[in-house]
């Protein structure tokens, strides 16, 4: 195989260890009678190998394979002990694939994260293995390293969906947690016991033959019967045998427990070295992997090339990895060699996991490099190697952030310095928990002279946490508020009617113009190597906006963010980008665009494997605020329950939108007790509510007072909007709400005509104005101009299929679309249908011809079809047969049927064809 292919695509050739096939030992005894039993196994779906440590099942799995007596290619993955989370473990998976070169449709995906995977990932997976034109042989090594967090039960479910074209090959020292009981009832599996594996007389005598010995039948028959044919111990005497002076004497006196191997390892291998190898030996067992460069540094000589290769010249239990410079200790060795450096050096360990730590440190290896600082509890120059290299980012998002994460959770609290509060605050951010992110940077207090890194990562971490790092930026503060909210004058920070709104580059918010101004200072080959720090500061960017209350600029800094997560090192950004943007979007009405966004989120999270518990709720929340303006509660409700899955009591303004979404509910239903009383159940951060932004906490306080109008109560309502920290459009209508249901026209008006226009007012926003506009007119019985305002309204809220304005505006607007003929097509589209079409078909389920109609959602579906319902519509609409689509989605027939009959009903339809059409007409398609 050429060079290049012997990497993992990352360029890192431990990696590759994981997926190369182990070599087969020059001293090799090919047992036909096991090749052919696993030629066998390996013609049905599953082929289990166990037995204790040294038994031989990894050499007997490497020798089938370079015999060539797999089926089809055989994809190798050494699974160890670090891999025992599901998506590290589906990324070595799907890595060992790329590696072996059995192509897969780009659409699998692939993990983002260690802690868990999307199980549509597996889903996927499934589905194209069995898509491949020949069977192809997976080969776990080590699987009793993952044998948790239901590893095993998404192997089964593999192996169950992917047909004949999967053939899994199972080794381990114990059985794997699939339902083994199920295979052999079936008669689906083939099993290699350790009983099996042990070397027979015969084959004891070939394998020390094969060591240039000549052994007596007793010699051998003793050697089988004490070793009881284990592979590593006959390897081991007869390595012996080849050194000792009477090599009879020794294989008869030779015993075969755990500790006579220690010993021998330790008296006959290890003590039979020179001193400087031992020495070598003794310092890297450390380490998993060794290359001469760090043994040198471990041992402060620099023999470490020639003592390696001596040692795999002389098979003393030492092997290079692949056509790499690095190598490793057999594991039997390796324990032994720790063992003596913990019973013989105990204090030597913490100098050389540092030393280890500087050696890999200087030579890129971040993450190994932070964690042997770990080990040797030197925190300071963990956090140091985090933020002098500029990977707190990496912390945040992409792959390593589980890892980084889990060791430094370890870390004690309170520790000195800049470095280890950055690396705290980083981990808090990591978690959600942005108050306690803000607790400690206070902590992190970096002189004027500190590196340019230094502040960066700061500056970062405090615009992602909403923090005020203090640096001194000249950049202007938002305007303070300019009302009182007392409810004689709108509350607003950034806008004033009499001043209207400001350049939104003077809003830019402090924190951003810092950290753009010190990734002008830090080295560009550094920087160009972090592409995840551009990412973050323009997520971050859009937060603080948002929390300001400037959501259309915030939006604009949302999608800068999309484009700049390009990589599986952003993958996280993007998600929480897509999140962030759908909910701003949502809430103002912008329902096209926040539906697209959030559905783009929810797919995101499956495809990337974004863990449960790091989820954000806004993509539910948004479609939950979707389907409530386009009138569909049930639907609303539906996505409102899926949110609570992923809500936590960190994201207050995510919390403070589910409230006001209940609390719409609730009112929706009449109960307007209920509707205050979820307004009260916002979880309050350490930094209380107002800490989320001015938007977050003004959308409450508008919607207490949307309830306390519902109840006659105008005073109530003006109350509650005094208790907004903040203003802006959103809380000036809401005030002329109150102050026209109080009788208080004129205000009401002065404040309406000072909104801003074009697009600095949301569609939500202005739809209701314009509705108040014309209340206020209708109440004066001035229908000529009340008439052309609801027109108005509803040209704005018609292409974002806005209604629920309209349903929330009381009895005055039903009275007065029933009696002006002017609104007409504006009362038909209320209700869902067409005017046109309504005279062309004489019924009340006309589809939609107009572009401003199909992107207005689907409102004339009483109710919503399943994801899965709509998989089977669109695999409808490209003229697949029952069967087809049964294949292509991995359902039974029947389960189609009932699919497809489920859509005939929710659509009004009889037959196919017009379910395709009808779905199209109405933008389902």
């Amino acid at each position: 195989m050429a060079e290049d292919a012997q990497l993992h695509p990352s360029g890192d050739p431990l990696l590759a260890a994981k997926f190369a096939v182990p070599a087969v030992p020059p001293a090799f005894v090919a047992r036909q009678r096991l090749l052919d039993r696993l030629a066998e196994g390996a013609r049905g779906p599953l082929t289990v190998i166990t037995g204790p440590a040294g038994a031989g099942k990894t050499t007997l799995a490497a020798s089938w394979r370079e015999a060539d007596l797999a089926p089809g290619p055989v994809v190798w993955l050494t699974v160890e002990s670090d891999d025992n989370a599901p998506g590290v473990f589906w990324a070595y998976v799907l890595g060992a694939f790329r590696y072996h070169r059995v192509p897969l449709p780009d659409g699998v995906g692939s993990p983002s994260s260690a802690d868990n995977v999307d199980h549509s990932l597996i889903v996927r997976l499934a589905g194209a293995l069995a898509q491949l034109p020949e069977p192809v042989v997976l080969v776990l090594d080590g699987l009793e390293h993952a044998g948790g967090h239901g590893i095993a039960a998404e192997l089964d479910f593999v192996l169950a969906h992917a047909g004949p074209s999967l053939r899994l090959v199972l080794i381990g020292r114990v059985d794997p947690a699939l339902p083994l009981h199920r295979y052999r009832a079936e008669a689906r599996v083939c099993e290699i016991r350790g009983s099996e594996l042990a070397f027979t007389p015969r084959e004891t005598a070939q394998l020390l033959r094969c060591h240039g010995l000549t052994p007596s039948r007793e010699s051998v028959g003793v050697l089988t019967e004490r070793t009881q044919g284990w592979a590593a111990g006959l390897r081991l005497c007869a390595l012996a045998m080849q050194r000792a002076e009477d090599a009879e004497h020794f294989a008869q006196s030779f015993a075969a427990s755990q500790n006579a191997v220690s010993d021998y390892l330790t008296a006959e291998v290890l003590a039979a070295q020179p001193a400087a190898t031992q020495d070598l030996l003794v310092r890297t067992s450390i380490l998993s992997h060794v290359h001469p460069g760090l043994a040198d540094a471990l041992t402060g000589r620099d023999d470490g090339a020639r003592i390696l290769g001596g040692l795999v010249r002389d098979n003393a239990f030492v092997e290079p990895i692949g056509d790499t410079s690095w190598y490793r200790c057999h594991p039997l060795f390796a324990e032994v060699l720790r063992a003596h450096l913990r019973s013989r050096s105990p204090a030597l360990a913490a100098p050389l996991h540092r030393e280890a730590a500087c050696w890999l440190g200087a030579h890129d290896r971040l993450t190994d490099a932070i964690e042997h600082a770990a080990a040797a509890d030197d925190w300071p120059y963990a956090a140091g190697l985090l933020v002098d290299r500029l990977a707190t980012g990496r912390l945040l998002t992409g792959p390593e952030g589980p890892r980084l994460e889990r060791l430094f959770s370890s870390m004690p609290d309170g520790l000195p310095g800049t470095a280890p509060a950055l690396a705290a605050a980083a981990c808090a951010l990591a978690r959600g928990d942005a108050a306690a992110g803000r607790k400690h940077l206070a902590g992190a207090r970096p002189g004027r002279d500190a590196a340019p890194e230094v502040l960066l990562t700061r500056a970062l971490l405090g615009l992602l946490t909403g923090a005020d790092t203090g640096t001194g930026s000249t950049a202007p503060r938002t305007p303070a508020p300019a009302g009182g909210g007392d409810g004689r004058t709108p509350p607003t920070e950034g806008w004033d009617p009499d001043r209207g709104t400001p350049d939104p580059d003077r809003a830019t918010p402090d924190p951003d113009r810092e950290v753009r101004a010190l990734m002008d200072r830090v080295d560009r080959a550094l920087l160009t190597r972090h592409p995840e720090i551009e990412a973050l500061r323009r997520y971050g960017r859009g937060r603080a906006l948002l929390a300001a209350g400037h959501g259309s600029e915030a939006r604009k800094a949302f999608a800068a963010a999309l484009a700049a997560a390009a990589d599986e090192q952003t993958w996280t950004v993007r998600y929480h980008c897509l999140g962030a943007l759908a909910l701003s979007e949502a809430v103002d009405g912008l329902l096209r665009e926040a539906e697209a966004h959030a559905r783009d989120g929810l797919k995101a999270a499956e495809e990337h494997g974004i863990p449960l518990d790091r989820r954000t709720a806004r993509c539910h929340l948004a479609l939950a605020a979707v389907a409530a303006d386009r009138g569909d509660l049930a639907g609303a409700g539906r996505y409102l329950a899926a949110a609570r899955a992923h809500a936590t009591a960190h994201d207050v303004p995510a919390a403070a939108e589910a409230a006001v979404l209940r609390s719409r509910l609730e009112l929706a239903h009449g109960r307007a007790t209920a509707a205050l009383s979820a307004l009260d159940d916002v979880p309050v951060s350490a930094d209380g509510p107002a800490r989320a932004g001015g938007e977050a906490a003004g959308r409450i306080a508008v919607a207490r007072c949307s309830v306390h109008l519902a109840r006659g109560d105008p005073a109530a309502a003006l109350a509650a909007l005094g208790e907004a920290p903040t203003g802006g459009p959103a809380v000036a209508v809401a005030t002329a709400a109150a102050r026209l249901a109080a009788g208080d026209a004129e205000p009401a008006r002065r404040l309406l005509a000072g909104l801003p226009g074009g697009e600095r007012v949301p569609p939500a926003v202005r739809v209701r104005a314009q509705l108040l506009e014309a209340r206020s007119a209708a109440v004066e019985g001035d229908t000529a101009r009340a008439v052309p305002l609801v027109a108005a309204a509803v040209r704005t809220a018609r292409p974002h299929g806005l209604r629920a304005p309209f349903t929330e505006a009381g009895p005055w607007l039903r009275h007065l679309l029933a009696r002006a003929p002017g609104l007409a097509d504006a009362g038909a589209w209320l209700t869902g249908r067409s005017a046109d079409a309504e005279k062309r078909s004489g019924r009340g389920t006309a589809t939609r011809s107009g572009p401003e109609d199909a992107a207005a959602g689907a409102p004339l579906l009483v109710e919503q079809l399943s994801p899965r319902e709509r998989d089977v519509l669109r695999c409808a609409a490209q003229t697949m047969s029952t069967d087809e689509i049964a294949a292509e989605l991995f359902l039974s027939v029947n389960t189609v049927k009932t699919h497809l009959k489920s859509v005939y009903r929710k659509l009004s339809v009889s037959r196919r064809s017009e379910a395709v059409r009808r779905a199209r007409d109405i933008g389902l398609l």
